[in-house]
């Protein structure tokens, strides 16, 4: 069975925690304090294998765990970060948060390689934490706990062309005769069972790439016969090519199909059916003479909606020409660059516990500064990259909204004092 979906828990590594030590040497009273600081945990990380067609890896086992960061030791001796983890996937995986099925991230295009789950950082052992009124710190911070996600992963088979029609009008045969694709071949509905990709090789122009997208039923749109499997794989293509059974050989009106195809496009995505399109009309060899042209009838019906009508046969090779031909110019005129699906989750404002609660106090030890301490703060830190733009910007929307600036303000803050969180550092200005 074609494995195009799967649901994985993924974890980063814990953060290691810091040494609380001291320096103890012969004739040396009272060394300092040497705690070394905890290794990173191991980042979670996403990367596209392009020898891979499928996410059967991912069937059987179904949780994902970078190490964890060391803890420090004495001698000022830093612990070692956490392997990170590499989940290779085929190129077109969409990777979503699984409940609410937003894009965390879309491997395909120019991105090859993406870290999806940062590992804590490590903790500061307690030669961080000397100063001058404190001069042997009996404390050291503890490492960032691990992030733990259920991620779905979506294979969404990247192709410029989606072949469409319902069962038995010829799409399989018609990908065997102009790419280089095997696919298997029967009369019978549902025969293919998974999406067959093949290259249009064409004399004097480029070539593209066309997908065979399983037989269409009507309530495909609703997930019925395996609809939402399938029809997952065209959001990507740029132009539709409607296959249909022009001769009506299993008693099925061409016109209607194509109208129902459409209907079960739109109604999965609006955006799929306001793309280009073309009708082939298939199994004009078997169309017998004085019956009612039925070709014609598509291109009246069709051909003022700007949807082009080519009467093919996919068994004898005719008029196949022509319509690969025209299904180049039309990809001509659209941009060259994959579709790809924008982020919408961002793992680091994922927060857990959010009703947790702070302090706010100054410092006893030290002027000008201010302590803010409590789980959920500690929490959101080990979720946030503040040496990125995003993730700094996060910080102090986190600040506001939490309402610890407004605290800050009513403990007497002012501009160029400190602000102290587990080991970080900030000077406040409004």
């Amino acid at each position: 069975m074609f494995a195009d979906r799967a649901k994985i828990t993924i974890c980063s590594g814990k953060g290691g925690d810091g040494h609380v030590s001291f320096r103890r040497e012969l004739f040396v009273a009272a060394g300092g304090p040497d705690g070394g600081d905890g290794g990173k945990g191991g980042d979670v990380i996403f990367e596209v294998d392009k020898g891979m067609t499928t996410l059967g890896d991912y069937r059987h086992k179904h949780k994902f765990a970078a190490q964890p960061g060391e803890s420090g030791s004495k001698q000022r001796r830093h612990g070692a970060n956490g392997a990170d983890i590499v989940l290779k996937v085929p190129e077109g995986t969409v990777i979503k948060e699984a409940e609410s099925g937003q894009v965390i991230a879309d491997m395909s295009g120019d991105n090859l390689r993406q870290v999806v789950l940062r590992g804590g950082k490590g903790g500061l052992g307690n030669m961080n934490f000397a100063t001058a009124t404190m001069q042997v710190p009996k404390y050291a911070q503890p490492g960032k706990p691990a992030k733990e996600l259920l991620v779905s992963l979506e294979l969404k088979v990247i192709a410029d062309v989606g072949l469409v029609g319902f069962p038995n009008v010829g799409k399989s045969t018609l990908l065997s005769r102009v790419t280089n694709a095997k696919p298997k071949i029967a009369n019978y509905h549902f025969t293919t069972l998974s999406p067959n990709l093949g290259v249009v090789d064409l004399a004097g122009s480029k070539g593209f790439v066309i997908a065979d997208i399983p037989g269409l039923i009507e309530g495909a749109s609703e997930g019925i016969g395996l609809g939402h499997e399938f029809l997952r794989h065209i959001e990507r293509t740029k132009v539709m090519i409607h296959l249909v059974d022009a001769a009506g050989t299993e008693g099925r009106d061409p016109v209607d199909d194509v109208y129902k195809i459409n209907d079960e496009l739109r109604r999965y995505n609006e955006d799929l059916a306001k793309r280009p399109q073309v009708i082939a009309a298939n199994k004009i060899d078997v169309i017998y003479p004085g019956d009612e042209d039925p070709v014609e009838r598509l291109k009246q019906e069709f051909e003022p909606q700007g949807i082009k009508v080519f009467p093919i046969s996919a068994v004898s090779g005719k008029g196949l020409k022509e319509l690969l031909y025209y299904v180049r110019e039309l990809l001509d005129t659209l941009p060259e660059e994959t579709l790809t699906f924008a982020q919408e989750y961002f793992p680091e404002e994922h927060l857990i516990g959010e009703n947790l609660p702070f302090t706010v106090e100054k410092s006893t030890e030290e002027e000008h500064t201010f302590i803010v301490e409590g789980p959920r703060i500690e929490k959101m830190l080990g979720y946030t990259n503040l040496e990125s733009e995003k993730g700094f910007l996060f910080f102090q929307s986190f600040l506001k909204d939490t309402g610890i600036l407004e605290q800050l303000e009513e403990a007497g803050i002012e501009e160029g004092d400190t602000v102290r969180m587990y080991g970080l550092a900030f000077d406040y200005y409004k």
